[in-house]
């Protein structure tokens, strides 16, 4: 997600926290601090109602933490690749490669909410004991402040509106009923582009009434909204490409740069002469070894251009989309990054044999569409015809992939928004 940093790894996953994270404990902790606790416990210094406002704070961005591991754990133990974890200001994501069974899908999906169930029956059962023995002593109300707070998450996750997962158990579950990916996925985004509705609808009104809070609902609201909708687009992307090859929608030749030019050269002899906005690499031996964006060449400055080698400025292949000719696009497309944008490096036996852009998926869908339109007796998927050869076409469209870290499709992430 843009605007995160790397922090760590939870359960062998990397994970990143957004910028908007500090801020969450920060507004947390207020609330907790100057109006929960002053009101349950009276009589306390300004510094401890500060401090376990902290503490509660923390603790809860914890639980959020431990909410989005129980998914990487799970994922990891289906044998679903995972990407990162990320926390940010509506709760945190899971970035993770398409389950493939509905079980495992509803599995992945169901773990998170019942990890914040069990957090809240603990920690409200926590604080129900501490109640007996001391009253409401402050750790007792930061205890029952948590736990509800993680019912609330628990509960609020299992509506069914993708990317909440909820809307996920739900699409497992037409999934498993059905035989039918494609069609529960479908159907799991209008609910979920249904649910936004609402939820934007009952905040504005909040809001129209005089309550603030309302804003959280139209933000969350919005933010579903938006996410289903992707994930809608990204199911008719996956029933045109049904069937279809890699080897059905690349171009080749691929224009290609050498590695061990320095980028004044690079500028000079290839970037100049392209038409494209970003191009594979080769090392000394031929083999493709990672992209490099004309735009990240044209900010190194003058007077180092001499020096950079072009590979310095490039994406790693290791941090690339690639796929093998016979593999199926629509598993491919599960392998772009942020990093390349909408680009997939085709390689076989070590050497880069074509290459599937923006415009490569366009083409497919304009055909997908002429064939729907023509009652469906134009050629079926997977039958070949996709590729191009040549590349004049300028194909390497400036689209990016859709993983903006909303939570938008199995193969951007496992979004949970609207939590906390």
């Amino acid at each position: 997600m843009n605007g995160s940093v790397r922090v760590g790894r939870v359960v062998g996953v990397p994970l990143r926290m957004h910028w908007s994270v500090p801020l969450l404990v920060v507004l947390f902790a207020y609330g907790l601090g100057r109006e929960t606790l002053p009101l349950w416990t009276p009589g306390r210094s300004d510094a401890v109602y500060a401090l376990a406002g902290v503490v509660g704070a923390v603790l809860l961005m914890g639980s959020l933490l431990l909410h989005e591991t129980a998914h990487a754990a799970t994922a990891r133990w289906k044998k679903i690749d995972v990407e990162d974890v990320t926390l940010w200001a509506l709760g945190g994501m899971t970035r993770m490669g398409r389950p493939q069974t509905a079980a495992a899908a509803f599995l992945v999906a169901v773990s998170g909410p019942l990890t914040s169930l069990v957090i809240g029956g603990a920690a409200v059962g926590a604080a129900i004991g501490l109640h007996a023995l001391s009253g409401w002593s402050v750790p007792a109300v930061v205890l029952v402040w948590l736990g509800w707070a993680n019912l609330f998450l628990g509960v609020f996750n299992l509506l069914p509106a993708v990317p909440l997962d909820g809307g996920r158990v739900v699409q497992a579950l037409l999934w498993w009923r059905t035989g039918d990916r494609e069609r529960a996925d479908l159907a799991a985004s209008r609910s979920g582009q249904v649910m936004g509705v609402l939820l934007v609808a009952v905040g504005w009104i909040s809001v129209l009434r005089g309550a603030a809070s309302g804003l959280w609902l139209v933000f969350v609201g919005l933010f579903i909204m938006l996410a289903a909708a992707s994930e809608r687009r990204r199911t008719t992307l996956d029933t045109a490409l049904r069937g279809v090859r890699v080897a059905d929608a690349m171009s080749s030749p691929v224009a290609t740069g050498a590695d061990w030019l320095t980028a004044q050269r690079f500028i000079d002899e290839v970037a100049v002469k392209s038409h494209h906005s970003a191009l594979p690499l080769l090392d000394f031996e031929g083999r493709p070894s990672g992209i490099v964006q004309l735009r990240r060449l044209a900010a190194v400055p003058g007077a180092r251009r001499e020096s950079l080698r072009v590979r310095e400025v490039a994406t790693p292949l290791s941090q690339c989309a690639v796929a093998a000719p016979d593999e199926l696009l629509s598993a491919a497309l599960d392998k772009i990054r942020l990093s390349t944008g909408m680009r997939i490096l085709v390689v076989e036996a070590g050497q880069l044999v074509g290459i599937v852009t923006g415009k490569d998926i366009s083409r497919l869908m304009q055909r997908h569409t002429l064939r729907l339109g023509d009652g469906g007796r134009g050629r079926g998927h997977g039958q070949g015809g996709g590729g191009r050869r040549g590349d004049g076409d300028r194909s390497d469209s400036d689209s990016g992939s859709d993983q903006s870290g909303s939570g938008s499709g199995w193969g951007s992430g496992w979004g949970d928004g609207g939590r906390g």
